[in-house]
């Protein structure tokens, strides 16, 4: 019995049945692969060509618990699973790889009929408890009625797109049988700020800035160089969703942007007067032009603290480097993240230390499994999460075969 019919639970009953079990998975939606369906603004970040030490590298939390499964399925399999079912895929920047038609129903279907191939039966309903049979778990109970089984294995996602049917029913169907539950947090999800700039900035997308975050405390959390992209509420893109995976339930920080990385202050510096040399007649707010975008200037004006109207030729060496530093490290503060509902993942789950890392078997109810983002291990974006949802769906369904 697969409980889920996103990319954890599709792949492990395919995977159950091509290996001649009888198997029937349950999802609570009318159609299996809705969230999926939706990942990667609808292209799907299958999977990240790389290494598996480079896949442990891009996890935030409880990476070494990834290891054997990970090297039983890496990311070459991956690819190789789903060329195999004629889905041609393609790898762009960052090694990101994507189906070359970039349609995520191409990865629905072949994990359709995968299944189908298989024989795998689908019922349709949300699944109540687990049943347990002599310490073992002997099947489930739903609006569906019962349903005995063998093993049983877990693949409900986290919390994130409710819409979709990840509402976090795995947690409570773990906790009741006596399994910890890590708090949930939303991760790989856009930060709030109360600062009116980032509003006024909507729309702003600074790419190659270098984005450092930090706690109240002052503490960096986290460093790096990539894209982003400044909203109403305030500061979302590639380097803000792996940021707030170091954003703790509730914290507060803030970031600082050097939006020229490329350039030293004293290089930097330079380049500012050459422009003024250029502009010389020019008033401050209008020479700016080649350093900055529109929406960027009027920002970087009332921040420096120099009247816009000042002729540039009067702009003193203070005011100057002050600009520099304006550029070298742009802050702005953060709030708080916004709605887990909003976000890629849910950090947070079924604690590992709980869970057999060879074959994703519960340390506490034999025949009971699980696979996929219910489980407490995320990633950064980049197709990692989906390779999680993959490796542990294909151990616990091999594993299956010798229980």
């Amino acid at each position: 019995m697969i409980v889920g019919g996103g990319a954890a639970g599709l792949f492990a009953a395919g995977t159950a049945a091509a290996q001649g079990l009888s198997v029937t998975l349950v999802e609570k939606n009318r159609d299996v692969g809705r969230k999926l369906a939706i990942t990667g603004k609808g292209r799907c970040n299958v999977t990240n060509d790389s290494t598996v030490r480079e896949v442990m590298d891009a996890m935030t939390r409880n990476g070494k618990f990834l290891w054997s499964a990970l090297t039983a399925f890496p990311p070459s399999s991956t690819m190789a699973f789903f060329e195999e079912r004629g889905v041609a895929l393609k790898t762009e920047r960052g090694r990101r790889v994507f189906p070359a038609s970039d349609r995520a129903e191409d990865i629905v279907r072949a994990l359709r009929e995968y299944c189908a191939a298989g024989g795998v039966r689908f019922l349709h309903g949300t699944v109540t408890d687990i049943d347990v049979d002599n310490g073992r778990a002997a099947g489930v109970e739903g609006d569906f009625g019962a349903v005995a089984a063998g093993n049983v294995i877990l693949c409900t996602g986290g919390a994130s797109y409710p819409g979709t049917g990840s509402t976090g029913d795995g947690y409570r169907l773990a906790a009741a049988l006596g399994h910890t539950v890590t708090p949930i947090r939303p991760s790989l999800v856009p930060l709030t700020s109360d600062d009116p700039d980032c509003a006024a900035m909507q729309g702003f997308a600074p790419k190659n800035v270098r984005v450092s975050l930090f706690s109240e405390e002052g503490k960096l959390l986290f460093r790096d160089l990539g894209e982003m992209l400044f909203t109403h509420f305030g500061v979302s893109g590639p380097l803000i969703l792996s940021a707030s995976a170091h954003l703790c339930l509730g914290q507060k920080g803030h970031i600082l942007i050097d939006l020229k990385p490329a350039l030293d202050e004293d290089k930097l510096d330079a380049r500012i007067l050459r422009d003024f040399a250029r502009y010389a007649n020019r008033h401050f707010e209008n020479a700016l032009t080649d350093l900055a975008p529109a929406s960027l200037i009027p920002v970087l004006v009332a921040r420096s603290g120099i009247p816009p109207e000042t002729k540039v030729n009067a702009v003193t060496r203070e005011q100057r480097r002050e600009l520099v530093a304006l550029f070298k490290a742009f802050r702005v503060a953060i709030t708080g993240t916004r709605p887990i509902a909003e976000a890629i993942v849910t950090s947070g789950g079924v604690s590992v230390a709980e869970i057999d890392p060879k074959t994703m078997m519960s340390r506490l109810m034999p025949g009971l499994y699980f696979a996929g983002e219910l489980i407490d291990v995320d990633a950064y974006t980049g197709g990692f999460n989906l390779q999680i949802a993959w490796s542990t769906a294909y151990a616990a369904a091999t594993h299956l075969v010798k229980a």
